[in-house]
């Protein structure tokens, strides 16, 4: 019953992707580059994004980050960006980025679609 049940949550999530509009993810992602950058060692207010997924939070040497983030146990995938992305402050209280979150999930989905190609 269990595998059955995770079949069907595995299922939404990949039609979930399958659905998220790389295109309206750029746009939104132009509220996130004004602290953020996909370039490579680019850093403004926020770390660089490049390369993000699959790392680990506060990885990066050349980036001050809060305590809160350098203590986070997160991996970056699109599962825990996408939670943190809907509410930072909630996933990682004390953080400092100054972002309410993203409270449509269909607008999640469209972000977390254009980083998954575009932070490569």
């Amino acid at each position: 019953m269990r595998a059955a049940g995770l079949g069907v949550v595995l299922a939404v999530l990949v039609a979930d992707a399958a659905a998220a509009d790389a295109t309206h993810g750029k746009q939104l992602f132009e509220q996130c580059a004004a602290c953020h950058a996909l370039e490579s060692g680019k850093h403004g207010l926020g770390p660089s994004l490049a390369g993000v997924m699959g790392r680990k939070a506060a990885a990066l040497d050349e980036f001050r980050y809060s305590p809160p983030m350098k203590r986070a146990a997160i991996t970056w995938t699109r599962e825990t960006m996408g939670a943190f992305l809907a509410d930072p402050q909630k996933e990682i209280p004390g953080n400092r980025m100054p972002f309410s979150g993203l409270p449509e999930a269909g607008d999640r989905e469209d972000l977390l679609e254009y980083l998954m190609q575009a932070a490569k």
